[in-house]
């Protein structure tokens, strides 16, 4: 009976007790969310197992990194409503600094990190059908007669922003005129015959529902929809395209408050090493490093006279102006797609 009550003793007790132990002690004794945009998944899923295999090896403390993805707009609003992320990610200058403008950061945010806080930039090409039936080589190709184009909602997607603006910009860096460029992206969204929340929706329905002749997408996520298609899709660069520049910035209200600072800042500025650079690069990220850009020029179109990256001040102010102009409610956006319909 007494080697019974030892035996049961052991088993409902010190079992459980030595498991919740090593559980305690293995677990993460530090973690951080992250908010990114929809198409960085792939993108994010190696940079935080370098960084945390780095953090772990110099520090000798676990770190758990969580990610929340999703349309870029969608996450700053989320965050703006109460998402405690210490990290953003997002598409567009003006989503991450509308964090700011709800004082949750600091003014002048992007001057903490170099280049900007851009470790990055990429921009928008086409995704069109093996042996490109529809023959779409450049942007006036997208309005002919039985194309059709998929691109996500700009109200909610940096991927459909920047597709928006690469379009209005190209024209206008063809020779058109505002008006040439306002009727142009009317006539895109006109031959749009669907317009999913975000980039990843987009390309679930041009890849794998079937639907469109051509998927206006960051370059990143073409090489994902042509390698995972097995060779029904191809990507076409257009002649001219925008620069698309995806900021970092930690939240100040959010870490201050967790107190994550450090370890955030440490998140961050890892972005800017030889590794990760190496890493943006592979998952199809142009990395501001040129020496580890140059090793990678199989995976890019260089810029040069056959292809044209060009800034937002083609066609605003700058990155705030653009949000407020066109895509602002009651802007350009609202008017073009309500006519288009």
């Amino acid at each position: 009976m007494r080697s019974l009550t030892i035996a049961a003793v052991f088993y409902l007790i010190l079992v459980p007790l030595i498991a919740w132990i090593y559980v305690w002690q293995s677990a993460p004794k530090h973690s951080i969310l992250h908010a990114a945009c929809d198409p960085t998944r792939e993108l994010w899923r190696d940079l935080n197992q370098a960084f945390r295999e780095d953090y772990e090896q110099r520090t000798g403390t676990t770190l758990g990194i969580q990610m929340s993805h999703g349309g870029s707009g969608s996450q700053a609003r989320a965050v703006i409503d109460g998402l405690e992320a210490d990290v953003v990610s997002l598409a567009l200058w003006s989503d991450t600094d509308a964090i700011r403008a709800h004082r949750m950061m600091a003014e002048r945010w992007e001057e903490r990190l170099p280049n900007r806080s851009l470790p990055y930039y990429s921009t928008i090409v086409f995704v069109v059908r093996a042996g490109n039936p529809k023959q779409i080589v450049d942007w006036p190709d997208l309005i002919r007669p039985g194309v059709a184009v998929i691109t996500p909602n700009p109200k909610t997607s940096g991927n459909g922003r920047l597709s928006f603006l690469a379009a209005w910009g190209a024209t206008l860096r063809n020779g058109g005129s505002v008006e040439d460029a306002r009727q142009f992206v009317t006539a895109m969204y006109r031959q749009t015959p669907v317009l999913d929340t975000a980039a990843r929706g987009s390309a679930m329905t041009f890849s794998h529902k079937g639907l469109g002749d051509v998927h206006l997408t960051w370059e990143n996520e073409a090489h994902l929809e042509v390698k995972e298609s097995k060779g029904k899709l191809q990507i076409v660069y257009p002649r001219r395209s925008i620069r698309a520049e995806p900021h970092v910035a930690w939240v100040d209200r959010n870490v201050d408050r967790k107190g994550t600072l450090d370890v955030t800042k440490q998140y961050l500025e890892f972005l800017y090493t030889e590794k990760a650079q190496h890493i943006i690069a592979r998952n199809f990220h142009r990395p501001i490093r040129p020496d580890v850009l140059r090793q990678y020029a199989s995976h890019f179109k260089a810029e040069g006279p056959e292809f044209e990256l060009f800034d937002v001040q083609v066609l605003a102010k700058d990155w705030a102006d653009a949000q407020r102009r066109f895509f602002g409610d009651g802007g350009v956006f609202d008017e073009i797609y309500k006519g288009s319909r």
